[in-house]
C-alpha cells in the first residue's frame, strides 16, 4: 500500500467524522462531495475505473446536487438578493 492510498484512507476518516459533528447543513454537505471524491481517487488506485467513475457522477455529482435542491426548498439556503434589499430598506 502506498503513501498515497494511506493518506486518502486517512482523508475518508477525518470526512466521515468530521461530516457527523457538522452543525450547519451546508458544510456537510460540501464535506460529503468531498468525501465522494476522495472515495473515487482511492477507487482508481484500486485500479476500478468504473467504479470511480459511477462514485464521482453519483456521490459527488448527482446526490450533492439533489442534497442542494433539498436545502434550498426547505429554504435552509437563503439567496442572496434579500440581503441586500433589507439593506437598502434600512439606509
Amino acid at each position: 500500500m502506498t503513501a498515497f492510498q494511506i493518506i486518502l484512507m486517512g482523508l475518508l476518516i477525518i470526512c466521515a467524522v468530521s461530516v457527523s459533528f457538522s452543525k450547519n447543513l451546508l458544510n456537510a454537505i460540501l464535506i460529503y462531495m468531498s468525501f465522494s471524491l476522495v472515495m473515487s481517487m482511492l477507487w482508481i488506485c484500486l485500479e476500478s475505473p468504473d467504479l470511480a467513475i459511477t462514485e464521482a457522477a453519483v456521490g459527488a455529482g448527482i446526490t450533492s446536487v439533489l442534497f442542494f435542491v433539498t436545502l434550498k426548498k426547505i429554504h435552509a439556503i437563503e439567496a442572496a438578493e434579500p440581503e441586500e434589499k433589507e439593506e437598502s430598506k434600512d439606509e
